[in-house]
């Protein structure tokens, strides 16, 4: 199947095809820098960086941008709250929002270009467009002149008497149209400002995208990313004063991710994950409760403490990207209960190999993944058929949430053959099933490794470290298996008891039982 990605200009999937063939130029709307990163900061940077991670794989030279917003409103309005500056508060959000992506595992990210550091490419682009009539100077401001534009609301496919009955405008008698908006906005006492041909003053809000996305990656990027939130007004501002200026296609496609909403229940992991059904794109804009303000919004830092990183991030990628995403701890608690069965497929392997899944080395294109040939047959047959249903998924429009579904199946598979072999008895000597089963974990890390998940081992408890613990609990399961033996079912009882009270799980299987903390 080639890729086939939905866009949001057309309402429709499309086959994907780049500017330059072989290469991407990605670029994904970035924070406003003026608070602590929350849960929904995380979910373009993770299904980007995904999608990034896919196409690398897929064998294109991919360029990824996000963007740092370092001067706003809001940024002032925070600032004069702290009693801080505007450059002191946002150096120190932007390091939180570093290093909240590097914990969630975004590391492919190539340039995070700044605002502040882009001025004069935003006032190149504003002059253009006063040039070509589009925009024009106002008493210190500048303003998009919207009528002009042709083309304006060809993105959300709204007119303009649609888009100022639900959007807020800003107040002012003297523009042309109460549509027109700021490109470069007159320095008010007290705010940051710069000196420009239309006098001191800030950028606005949407030629920062605009001047960053062309500098860093052309006059035509392959993806522009972002919230379905930021479809209008920003996206479609920010399309209509890069066409405008360069006379040229801003973005060919256009990807929005749904909004994280607060919902009782997302239904299960690795389940369903068709897109019938979900919510048209401008009723998740009026029904999503973005995560914003209030409920769900606290720092993403403090949801660290209670969740795993690498639960959070496979939350985010168990749905279709486009679908709305239901944000609660019961769901990210399900998510990692979850994620215990992989874990324990990894302990598993370790102990018939004495190797570690996360040593395995996983091919990182497709075109050199592991050779799925052997006996049994049925079982090679089975893994080969996976990995294309893998695949599949994310050419569809990279849907991860299949894609998980068919991690789910494949470990499912893989803990059968385990059974099936007595790879934990009577069969561990047998070395073409053990290379076999290594087979099989090596394609699900170099699948998993697609999502960004199952990088790495999980920090395990510092208790555990100097062998105490171990030692403690071997004494404890050899009196277990005695009272067993000697049928002395009270203490034995008892100890089953006393152990489930501390939370401490016991398996017992062919070659001896195994604990581990619940």
């Amino acid at each position: 199947m080639s890729l086939r990605v939905y866009n949001t200009l057309t309402r429709q999937k499309e086959e994907f095809k780049t500017v330059v063939p072989g290469q991407v130029a990605m670029y994904l709307c970035g924070p406003t820098v003026y608070k602590p990163s929350h849960i929904g900061h995380m979910v373009g940077p993770v299904i980007f960086d995904t999608i990034k991670r896919f196409l690398a794989y897929s064998a294109y030279k991919v360029k990824f941008v996000i963007n740092i917003t370092d001067v706003d409103d809001k940024l002032i309005v925070k600032a004069a709250e702290k009693g801080t500056t505007v450059d002191a508060l946002a150096k120190e959000m932007t390091q939180d929002y570093f290093d909240n992506l590097k914990t969630m595992g975004v590391d492919s990210v190539d340039i995070f270009p700044y605002a502040t550091e882009h001025i004069q490419e935003m006032q190149d682009i504003i002059a253009t467009l006063i040039k070509k009539d589009f925009a024009y100077p106002l008493d210190g401001d500048v303003y998009f002149n919207v009528p002009k534009d042709k083309d304006y609301g060809k993105l959300s496919h709204r007119n303009i008497e649609e888009m100022m009955a639900g959007t807020r405008v800003e107040a002012t008698d003297r523009k042309r149209n109460p549509a027109d908006f700021a490109l470069w906005k007159a320095a008010k006492p007290g705010e940051p400002s710069w000196e420009s041909p239309w006098g001191p003053g800030r950028p606005g809000w949407h030629i920062e995208c605009s001047a960053m996305s062309r500098k860093h990656l052309g006059d035509t990027i392959d993806i522009h990313g972002g919230g379905l939130d930021l479809m209008f007004p920003h996206h479609e501002n920010e399309l209509a004063q890069s066409e405008c200026c360069t006379g040229k296609t801003f973005s060919r496609y256009w990807l929005h991710n749904g909004l994280m909403q607060a919902g009782k229940t997302s239904g299960k992991v690795g389940g369903g994950h068709s897109r019938e059904g979900d919510l048209a794109e401008s009723q998740q804009e009026q029904e999503a409760g973005k995560i914003a303000g209030s409920k769900g919004a606290a720092s993403v830092k403090e949801l660290f403490k209670v969740h795993h990183p690498e639960t959070v991030r496979f939350f985010l990628l168990a749905t279709h990207y486009r679908s709305p995403i239901d944000f609660s701890d019961d769901n990210l608690l399900q998510t990692g209960k979850s994620l215990e069965g992989f874990y324990r497929l990894f302990e598993t392997y370790e102990h018939i190999t004495k190797q570690s899944f996360y040593a395995l080395k996983a091919s990182t294109t497709r075109a050199g993944s592991v050779e799925l040939k052997g006996e049994p047959a049925a079982y090679f047959q089975e893994l080969a058929d996976y990995r294309t249903r893998f695949l599949d998924s994310m050419d569809d429009d990279f849907n991860t949430g299949g894609a998980v579904g068919t991690l789910f199946e494949l470990r499912k598979t893989l803990n059968a053959f385990i059974n099936d072999q007595k790879l934990e008895g009577a069969g561990a000597s047998n070395t073409a099933a053990v290379a076999a089963l290594t087979t099989g974990l090596t394609l699900l890390r170099e699948l998993s490794l697609l999502l960004g998940v199952f990088r790495d081992p999980i920090a395990k408890a510092a208790a555990a470290d100097d062998g105490f613990s171990n030692e403690l609990m071997q004494l404890v399961l050899d009196l277990r298996a005695e009272a067993r033996k000697s049928k002395n079912w009270p203490l034995s009882d008892m100890i089953r008891d006393r152990l489930t009270a501390l939370k401490v799980v016991v398996e017992d299987r062919p070659d001896g039982a195994r604990w581990k903390r619940g």
